[in-house]
């Protein structure tokens, strides 16, 4: 994992750090989101990107974001790299989820997904948005799947 204040760290340095953010205020409200997005080139870049933000009144309060970059043979076909893309954001949560419950850390985790009733990827909605439901997640399809369609965009190009 990559994070623009403590460089490339493991993911188990990651979780460390997230925990550490997440219990500076044990009554503070925190949003744990998790999206990808891709982009083709003569390969498909394919950023993961996790942002924890702190929320008090219905107002972001700052938070922390990490990322990972892969690079995957060129996928072509838009319902196998949106459901690609899903399947990266769902294994990390996995893990961090899986290392929340050791630690007894309450949080629900968001999928982002880069997904839309505007374009390509709306026939694909209700078979994604139930996979990561399926999985124990919250799903999040755009226009309010930042992480996917913001960050990990930007990440993307």
């Amino acid at each position: 994992m990559h994070s623009t204040i403590y460089g490339e760290i493991s993911f188990e340095e990651m979780y460390l750090l997230i925990r550490a953010y997440l219990s500076q205020d044990r009554n503070g409200e925190y949003r744990v989101s998790i999206g990808t997005d891709s982009q083709n080139f003569d390969y498909t870049k394919m950023p993961i990107t996790i942002g924890i933000h702190r929320i008090e009144n219905q107002i972001g309060k700052g938070g922390i974001f990490f990322s990972e970059i892969r690079r995957v043979k060129k996928i072509s076909n838009i319902r196998q790299k949106i459901f690609y893309e899903t399947n990266l954001s769902l294994d990390l949560a996995l893990r961090l989820n899986l290392k929340f419950i050791e630690d007894n850390i309450p949080n629900k985790i968001a999928i982002h997904v880069d997904a839309g009733y505007n374009g390509p990827t709306a026939m694909y909605i209700a078979e994604i948005t139930g996979w990561v439901k399926a999985c124990g997640f919250q799903c999040v399809i755009k226009p309010d799947s930042y992480m996917a369609s913001s960050v990990a965009n930007r990440l993307s190009k």
